[in-house]
């Protein structure tokens, strides 16, 4: 399968810190990491490494770290369609977490919502099956949602954390399957044929035309949840677009999100080989 994602690709800059700091406090900076980031640039990644075609769709800023950032994807084996934008930095995510595992993210503006609707080539669907969305300028998204369905193509969407601040109505009307934490959930108000939802550590639910199926994740250690949705929609899709087992989908996703945050850093090296050992 061949899947288009499109969203943030970051650089991320992680700090493992002895606390997450509370307002007028001060917290001791342990270990410091940077590597590629960003959720659509995360779920990419995965679903190579899960033996399926990633191609990305998104914008960085003309520097070093977006370079680095592409040279990683593409050695990664993501097809990128990523747009250089000259004038911009590239996005930079500062990742604080805390010895609980537990996640505090500060942003720059930077470039990662820098593509526009007007941006979008519609031959970045040529032999698309499936098109995978994440947080990003709505607009954009609801225009990348209409070409995916005008093309009778699959549309998955993750909207993340920013959900709250942003309508992103027209999206949700096209959405196959839609990924959200509890905490997304109680704020959206839609009807999508397959609902996902997160709980961490708890595994996971799925509500579908087939009933509602329910995970209680794996007991692996939680050392860093960042990425760990990404690699939890990966997972998911990777099934599910090959013969939509709804447990056998929502088992793997579980894997994959444990995995990933048994781990330091926003990208885990996936495989299926590792899945089924977590999954025994």
């Amino acid at each position: 399968m061949r899947v288009v994602c499109a969203g943030h690709v970051n650089w991320d800059v992680t700090l493992r810190v002895d606390r997450l700091p509370a307002p007028d406090d001060e917290a001791r900076v342990r270990e410091r990491s940077e590597a590629g980031g960003g959720s659509a640039a995360n779920v990419a990644t995965a679903l190579v490494a899960l033996e399926q075609q990633a191609r990305l769709l998104g914008s960085v800023g003309d520097d070093d770290t977006g370079e680095r950032a592409l040279a990683d994807l593409r050695a990664s084996g993501v097809e990128t369609r990523v747009e250089v934008v000259t004038d911009l930095e590239t996005t930079t995510k500062y990742i604080l977490v805390d010895d609980d595992a537990e996640v505090a993210i500060l942003g720059t503006d930077g470039a990662n919502e820098a593509l526009a609707p007007d941006d979008i080539d519609p031959a970045v669907f040529e032999d698309a099956d499936a098109l995978h969305l994440t947080a990003q300028r709505p607009e954009t998204a609801a225009r990348l949602a209409e070409l995916a369905t005008e093309r009778d193509l699959t549309v998955s969407f993750d909207p993340g954390r920013r959900l709250p601040d942003r309508s992103y109505d027209t999206v949700l009307e096209q959405a196959d399957v839609l990924f959200v934490t509890e905490r997304e959930a109680a704020a959206i108000d839609a009807s999508v044929p397959w609902l996902v939802t997160k709980r961490g550590e708890a595994g996971a639910t799925l509500a579908c035309p087939d009933g509602r199926y329910e995970h209680p994740g794996y007991d692996l250690p939680s050392v860093d949840s960042t990425g760990a949705g990404d690699a939890f929609a990966a997972g998911f899709l990777a099934v599910w677009l090959d013969d939509h087992d709804p447990e056998r989908a929502l088992g793997t996703a579980n894997a994959c999100g444990a995995i990933a945050a048994s781990e330091r850093g926003p990208k885990t090296a996936l495989s299926w080989g590792r899945i089924e050992e977590v999954r025994e």
